[in-house]
This record gives C-alpha cells, structure tokens and sequence, in this order.
C-alpha cells in the first residue's frame, strides 16, 4: 500500500515527541511543588514532621483556621493590599506621564533619560537598601517625618524599582500607537492632555494593565526592602510568614496553607488580566 501522504512543511516526529517531553517535564518541574504544597497543608502537623509520604494519610482543613491565629495574618494582609495597590497606583500614573513625553516628544536629554532609567535595572536591589534607609532615617531626624517603618516609607521604596521599568515598556508600547492619532485628535480642538487621556491611554490599556499587574506582584512578593523598612505594625505578608517559625518549632503545614492563601490575589489577578498581560509585554519590548 502506498505510504500516507505528508506535507513538506510537516515538523518530523522526533522534533514533536521531544517537544512532548520537554514539555511534559516542565509541566512535572512546574506542578509537583505546588502539589507537595497543597498536599503539605492539609495534614496535621505531626504527619509533616514525619516521614514524607506524596499522599496524606489523615486531611485536615485546621491548618487553615490556625494561620489567621498564629500570626496576625489579617493584619499583615491589609498592609500588603495598601501598600502594594498605593505602589501600583502611583506606578502607573506617573509612567502614563512619563512614557507619553518620551514617545511623543523630542526633548534636551531624552536619550540619556531612556538610557538612565533602563540601566536602574541593572543594579542589585541591596544596593539601594542602606542609603534608602539612611535617606528615610535622616529625613525622619531632620523633618519628623516618620519614612522609616512606615507604609509611606515603603511605597516609595517599592516605586524606586518598579517605576523606572514600567517607564521604559509603556514607553515602547506607546511607540506602537500611531501618531496620526494624536494628531487627528488635536485637529477635533483636544490638546496634548485631551490626546493622551481620550485617545492614546484608550488604546494604550493593555500595556498599562501589564506595567500594573507587573508593579503589584513586585510590591506583593518583595521581601528584602520589607524586612528592613518595616516594624511589627508595618510588616508585610511576604515577611510575615517567618511567624510561623519559632524558636522550638516550625508549622510547615501552616507555612504551606498561609502561603497558598497569601499566592490567591495575584494568581487571580494574573488569569483574568492574561490576555492584556501578554500583549502589552509583546508590544513594550519591541519598538
């Protein structure tokens, strides 16, 4: 019987079972931590210091009441929540701003700005760490405005980082909108704001739904600048979570259960802003 017909432009099946595999991998690489995670929180303590089996012998939801007791995880999520949405905020509106001038405009310095605020993010984070907290101290002795352990003290911080990459990839997003636009909009009597604000931010949104889910998971999941910057009243869920460790003993099973409940807020954010996620990172990083 003649051989089945194949298209030239068919990859070979070596190339699709090794596709398969790697894949298969990366999925196993990516699922079994999350599973140990999962399976790790609904056992009882004693089951977690024992040995490690992949399949809980007793389940229990308890770990799940203890952590909101064992640490003031309430309290240390109303501090994340505000200090990261502030951060996002800010981020973003002040990027809008930024990235317009630089993609509309030809000014004294623009070069070396672009250049300036990209290479920021060449720099380790704990490079920043003691003169922030040596500037936040000095201002805090010299004007009485408490920078240090405060929430305030910590969203600036947190914009010193992520504000200059949101800067450099909404600009390149704004790249990719026509200029015509702007243009045909200041023809209808709108000025440089009115242009940005009822037509290039419109078009713009799905890169600034990427620089806002970017700046809240930075600010979320930050853990340096938080253990430095912040006190008992100030502290975040990212270094809260070393609660549960104690001096006699460490309650894996709530570690993992807090850590879960800590991972739902942005993991939600994440699914239902994909689509706008992936086209802004695709559009912002090619000009």
């Amino acid at each position: 019987m003649p051989s089945a017909y194949r298209s030239p432009t068919a990859r070979p099946m070596s190339f699709v079972w090794t596709r398969r595999i790697v894949l298969t991998l990366m999925g196993l690489f990516a699922a079994v931590p999350v599973y140990v995670m999962i399976s790790t929180s609904l056992k009882p303590l004693q089951d977690v210091t024992d040995k490690f089996r992949w399949f809980p012998g007793r389940l229990t939801l308890r770990p799940y009441v203890d952590i909101w007791h064992t640490v003031p995880l309430a309290h240390y999520f109303v501090n994340s929540t505000i200090v990261s949405a502030a951060a996002t905020g800010l981020s973003v509106l002040i990027a809008i701003f930024a990235a317009y001038a630089v993609s509309r405009y030809r000014f004294k310095g623009k070069r070396i700005f672009t250049i300036t605020v990209l290479s920021t993010q060449m720099f380790p984070g704990i490079l920043f760490l003691l003169p922030l907290f040596l500037i936040f101290v000095n201002i805090g002795n010299v004007t009485g405005i408490a920078l240090y352990g405060s929430r305030g003290g910590l969203i600036i911080t947190y914009l010193t980082f992520s504000l200059p990459f949101s800067i450099w990839m909404l600009a390149g997003y704004m790249e990719s909108i026509p200029r015509g636009l702007d243009e045909a909009a200041m023809v209808d009597g709108c000025g440089p704001l009115g242009a940005l604000f009822r037509v290039v931010i419109p078009a713009a949104v799905p890169g600034i739904v990427a620089v806002a889910v970017y700046a809240f998971m930075t600010a979320w999941s930050e853990v340096l600048f938080a253990s430095v910057m912040t006190n008992d009243v100030t502290r975040t869920l990212a270094v809260g979570l070393r609660g549960y460790s104690t001096q006699y003993d460490v309650y894996w099973n709530q570690v993992m259960a807090a850590s879960l409940v800590v991972s739902v807020p942005v993991v939600a954010g994440f699914l239902l802003l994909q689509r706008y996620l992936v086209t802004g990172l695709t559009a912002g990083a090619v000009k």
